[in-house]
């Protein structure tokens, strides 16, 4: 391949392998363990053939993604394990009754158990956790099995950035942007990677504070007018104060924690402050309207609106031993574990830190991986479930249970990660090669620089929402492209922290249209096949976010003109 290879040509061959990907996926519904395989290998084929990466930086940038692998895995392991355990224990019907009696109105329950309950599972486990946990809890509850499937996809927008104990932001931002060009930015700005990512962190939950405070608002709405009897967006919102007080109750202890703690903590402590909040008050009735909305009498729902399956979701254990307070004890203790490990002023995390496992010097390729494994959040989690275990009294076969249920969940998640981090590592690696070009995530972001100009940040959202959409994971969506959006933000003079921070709150409200999570929430309730008719409504939550973000983007970088801590003050060239 000749190195006078057209900008164009060079951004439409980077492109190829995640377009690979998106077409076999959305076009051709195949499967992600099977789409993500050929999209790695369409990401080789370029890297040797137009980019002519040696076969050993290929491999050495490959064994990189899978440490980065080892890391998702073990977080994700965890995260599902507790919640197993929690199945298991009895902890999971403990905290479904635990709502039970705080109100009769439907829209109330909303803003309780779909959008506080479940943005504390999202910042706990991620990974469509909070749909398969909160859809089922909402048809236990009364709910049609079809707005139960909604409103969990819906709630996998504001805490998703943060989910799972801060993953999209600690393995999907670090990994995606770690190559040596960017360390080099690092380096010359004299601050660390865990520097920036509090910057990001900063950036992102003031975007989603703004746009996510009226999701409440837009969950209560799509109810009633998809399945109440008067098909009303007017009864939605004859409860606005109640919703939008559910919506800051989580927001603002959210950017508080996201602010001055880390990507760990927003979700995980500000859905349970926020949850808190709003039972107290609605225990007490304040903000909570007269009158007592429900949905029409069961006789008379559509047939697109059940399952058929709500006996089935009975079967839980009935958790009659297990109290509301040691139910809820496992989460507390994880977020108090997380707090006592990341804060700076404390041994511990260095402790944690210490024991590592790396390869530096990758095959002699200059390319290095590292792992911290106690560190983790996974090894928290784990911490947590064995403590779970003895406090609530569990027979090693129910633990083993738990672990098997978790482990099968792992295996399919990790037949993608295995092939789609490496994919991501190759993109960044591919910055030495033997054609004299830009690394593929920079020649990308030298086109689009080159041809979309200072209305760039509109369009930063909507991108990290299309990985997610085509990848079902804003930590995936992250990997495939910060480092193509911090190389558009370097090249058009913006804040790179802006930019993407955009890329990550656009990936979580991607999560709304995922198509592997509305799959994995259909199948909770028994609504396989009827994917179509969510994504149809759920585009409208996903369309509002993005429009919300881009502006403010837009505003940002454009009028207000933020600062950088790699890039310093803004650069405000004229013209497009």
């Amino acid at each position: 391949m000749p190195r006078t290879m057209s900008l164009g040509l060079q951004a439409l061959l980077a492109l190829l392998p995640i377009a690979v990907g998106g077409v076999l996926l959305v076009g051709f519904r195949v499967p992600a363990r099977r789409a993500m395989p050929l999209a790695y290998a369409a990401a080789v084929l370029v890297a040797l053939a137009a980019w002519r990466m040696s076969t050993t930086r290929v491999i050495a940038a490959s064994i990189q993604g899978l440490f980065l692998t080892f890391d998702l895995l073990f977080i994700i392991f965890g995260a599902l394990l507790l919640l197993h355990t929690l199945e298991q224990s009895g902890g999971v019907a403990a905290l479904r009754r635990s709502f039970h009696g705080i109100s009769d109105d439907r829209r109330v329950q909303v803003v309780i158990v779909a959008w506080l309950f479940g943005s504390f599972i999202e910042g706990a486990a991620g990974f469509g956790t909070p749909a398969a946990i909160a859809a089922p809890l909402m048809v236990a509850l009364g709910f049609p099995a079809a707005c139960a499937v909604m409103l969990g996809m819906m709630v996998q927008s504001t805490a998703v950035t943060f989910g799972a104990v801060g993953t999209p932001v600690l393995v999907g931002v670090q990994g995606g942007l770690g190559g040596a060009g960017f360390s080099a930015d690092l380096a010359t700005a004299g601050i660390d990677m865990m520097t920036y990512l509090r910057a990001v962190t900063a950036k992102a939950v003031l975007l989603h504070a703004t746009a996510g405070v009226l999701m409440p608002t837009w969950m209560v709405v799509m109810m009633t007018r998809f399945y109440g009897g008067n098909r009303s967006w007017v009864e939605g919102l004859r409860v606005l104060p109640f919703t939008l007080f559910g919506g800051l109750a989580f927001v603002v202890p959210y950017v508080i924690f996201g602010t001055f703690l880390g990507p760990e903590f927003p979700s995980l402590l500000g859905a349970p402050v926020g949850l808190a909040i709003v039972v107290t008050a609605a225990r007490r009735g304040l903000f909570v309207p007269r009158e007592t909305w429900s949905f029409p009498a069961r006789s008379s729902w559509s047939p697109e609106w059940v399952s058929g399956l709500e006996e089935e979701m009975a079967d839980v254990p009935s958790g009659r031993d297990i109290s509301t307070p040691l139910a809820w004890a496992p989460y507390l203790l994880v977020g108090a574990l997380l707090v006592l490990t990341r804060l700076p002023t404390l041994p511990v995390g260095a402790w944690l830190r210490a024991p590592a496992i790396a390869w530096s010097d990758i095959l002699g390729t200059g390319i290095s991986a590292t792992t911290t494994p106690l560190y983790l959040p996974g090894f928290i989690l784990i911490v947590v479930v064995a403590i779970t275990a003895w406090m609530h009294r569990m027979e090693p076969p129910r633990v083993l249970d738990a672990v098997r249920s978790s482990a099968r969940v792992l295996l399919g998640a990790g037949i993608v990660l295995v092939f789609t981090v490496p994919m991501v590592r190759v993109y960044i690696n591919s910055d030495v090669n033997g054609a004299s070009l830009l690394s593929m995530p920079i020649a990308m972001a030298e086109w689009v620089a080159g041809n979309v100009g200072r209305v760039w940040p509109l369009f930063a959202g909507a991108t990290g929402a299309l990985g997610a959409f085509i990848a079902g994971s804003n930590t995936v969506s992250n990997l495939m492209f910060s480092a193509f959006q911090y190389g558009v933000a370097v090249r058009l003079g913006m804040s790179t922290v802006m930019i993407v921070s955009l890329q990550a709150v656009g990936a979580a409200a991607g999560n709304m249209i995922a198509i592997h999570n509305v799959v994995a929430a259909s199948a909770t309730v028994g609504l396989l096949g009827r994917e179509g008719a969510t994504l149809r409504r759920t585009i409208l939550p996903t369309l509002y976010y993005l429009a919300v973000i881009g502006l403010l983007g837009l505003v940002a970088v454009n009028v207000l003109g933020v600062s950088d801590p790699l890039l310093g003050p803004p650069v405000m060239p004229v013209g497009p």
